[in-house]
């Protein structure tokens, strides 16, 4: 029998990973860290779902996060085989899961002291600096449209995947007593239209499964063309100039901050926008330019690229006094920082010292999973807490699509049908509910069977050796309640909650007004009883428009 396990990327759009059983050999797809709402992100720290000292290889589609973060705590907890990978994906390995380590560490310190203060016990980061450091040589760079073979019985190569430098799918072939091999396609992620760095997406046709990412399944973002683009983001950075504050770009330090940079400068070139300081303060995304330059010849637009960052308009910081430092600088100027999503890095610091203001603006250049203070954001909330401090949200937020690394649903529907014919299943991953349902309508015009598209939830099994893939129920045992995968969950509503009090108390006429809410709130709690918004709904505040915040 043939298994296909679902470990992350089910029904949400983070934690990348797919175990593919075949009976003699266990490979990996991905080993991805989980991000959104803190249920969610918890599941970095608990136990792999799996033995990693049993898995016979590891297939990687690309560097970021959320595909390759927990490639350390696998290597940490046993797995000693090794990590297949484009060239250029493990080039930036090597920067981004030391760097991912760094930030644990320094974040857990910080938490650490939060929780002795209130008397509980301390936790240890996922893994550390050096746990990454020591993953690195387990890591083997190959080139794209050649074949290899990571376990017995399989082989696999890479297809550019168009997303991020050195992304790719991966086509996989798995031998089959007296028959033809069972041909699968893992998509990665799929990159869009235009992107400024990278071609468009490849890879062959004739599959008997294909699992695709769903990012953007069922949304149109009428992409524009690069001058549309410019100016978008010209729009958006005269806006702020004239308010005469920070603007704030939470950015992936890999490729989306070089994208922006370059079009930044080139829009200050050009006089389409003020001359300005544009700091870049991720030690990480320095390291990724040196990268990104030694690729050159890959990439799409690499001469600007390069230009850009020899502007004297850009600076980078590297210590972390220098990027407290920026908090100083008054007048309008630029930061760009990781993470994209906001949920860690040097940009929360850069949030909590500028949320508050009215000359800030927050300008939010990707998509940004439910739970994630980005998300929060972006959905509207007047206030959030950051490291344990609560802060009123006066900043602008605005957002722009058009950096997306993502194919948009009708470019993912194209890359699907460019694949044709797909002989038994396509499995729908990496996306959340309301897209994968869109996503799937949209491939039923492709003449697919309606039963041949299949949306699986976090740790499903299949069965792939039949003529059809079969749900093996009585071996998925999922980690979380599946109704809490990519949905705001208690922490949420506890952090709304708690601000939602304050609030009635602050606008109680007097002290006993004060007093009375606070004992109404004892007795229901002492009574065991829901108390206001217990029914786990959401809900308006006690007064004032529906808010959400993020509670870290």
């Amino acid at each position: 029998m043939i298994r296909l396990t679902f470990h992350g990327a089910a029904r949400t759009v983070t934690g990348s990973c797919y175990l593919l059983d075949t009976g003699d050999a266990r490979v990996l797809i991905d080993c991805g860290m989980f991000q959104g709402s803190k249920t969610e992100r918890e599941l970095n720290y608990r136990a792999f779902p799996f033995e990693p000292s049993r898995l016979t290889a590891v297939l990687l589609t690309h560097a970021h996060i959320d595909h390759a973060g927990l490639l350390p705590k696998l290597v940490k907890h046993g797995y000693g085989g090794r990590i297949h990978c484009t060239v250029a994906t493990a080039d930036l390995c090597a920067i981004m899961l030391p760097d991912s380590g760094g930030i644990q560490e320094m974040e857990v310190k910080q938490l650490n002291q939060r929780r002795t203060r209130r008397g509980e016990a301390e936790v240890e980061p996922i893994y550390t600096f050096d746990d990454a450091m020591a993953s690195l040589p387990q890591f083997e760079g190959h080139d794209y449209e050649t074949w290899i073979a990571p376990a017995p019985g399989i082989r696999a190569r890479f297809w550019n995947a168009g997303h991020l430098l050195g992304s790719a799918s991966i086509e996989v072939e798995v031998s089959q007593p007296g028959g033809k091999p069972l041909r699968l396609l893992f998509s990665g992620d799929i990159g869009p239209d235009n992107k400024m760095l990278q071609t468009d997406p490849e890879a062959p046709v004739n599959f008997d499964i294909v699992i695709c990412e769903s990012t953007y399944g069922g949304r149109d973002r009428f992409e524009r063309s690069e001058q549309g683009r410019r100016e978008i983001l010209a729009t958006e950075v005269n806006a702020a100039a004239r308010k005469k504050g920070a603007l704030l770009i939470p950015s992936f330090a890999v490729e989306r901050t070089q994208e922006l940079v370059t079009d930044l400068v080139k829009l200050m070139d050009e006089g389409l926008a003020p001359k300005a300081n544009i700091f870049i303060d991720s030690p990480l995304a320095s390291k990724a330019t040196a990268i990104f330059t030694k690729h050159a010849a890959e990439l799409q637009h690499g001469p600007d690229l390069t230009r850009a960052f020899n502007s004297p308009y850009v600076r980078s910081t590297e210590s972390v006094e220098d990027s407290k430092a920026l908090a100083r600088f008054t007048g309008f100027h630029i930061i760009v920082a990781a993470s994209g999503m906001c949920d860690a890095g040097r940009i929360r610091h850069h949030l909590k010292n500028h949320l508050w203001q009215p000359s800030t603006t927050v300008l939010l250049a990707g998509f940004q999973a439910e739970g994630s203070l980005g998300r929060i954001l972006q959905d509207g909330a007047q206030t959030v807490t950051i490291m344990g401090e609560t802060i009123s949200v006066k900043a602008e937020i605005r957002q722009i699509e058009d950096y997306s690394g993502h194919a948009d649903g009708p470019e993912l529907v194209q890359w699907v049908k460019e694949r044709l014919p797909i002989g038994r299943s396509i499995f729908l991953t990496h996306g959340e509910e309301e897209g994968q349902r869109g996503m799937a309508e949209d491939l039923k015009k492709l003449d697919l069977p309606h039963d041949c598209i299949l949306i699986p939830s976090l740790d499903s099994v299949y069965d792939l050796s039949g003529g059809a893939c079969a749900f093996l129920a009585g071996e998925t045992r999922p980690r979380i309640d599946p109704t809490m995968v990519a949905h705001l969950d208690s922490h949420n509503d506890l952090a709304d909650f708690i601000l939602d009090v304050r609030d009635a108390v602050d606008k109680a006429g007097d002290e006993k007004a004060k007093s009375v809410i606070l004992r109404r709130l004892r007795r229901a709690l002492a009574a065991g009883e829901p108390g206001p918004g217990g029914d786990g709904r959401r809900r308006a505040p006690v007064s004032g428009p529906s808010r959400r915040k993020e509670q870290i």
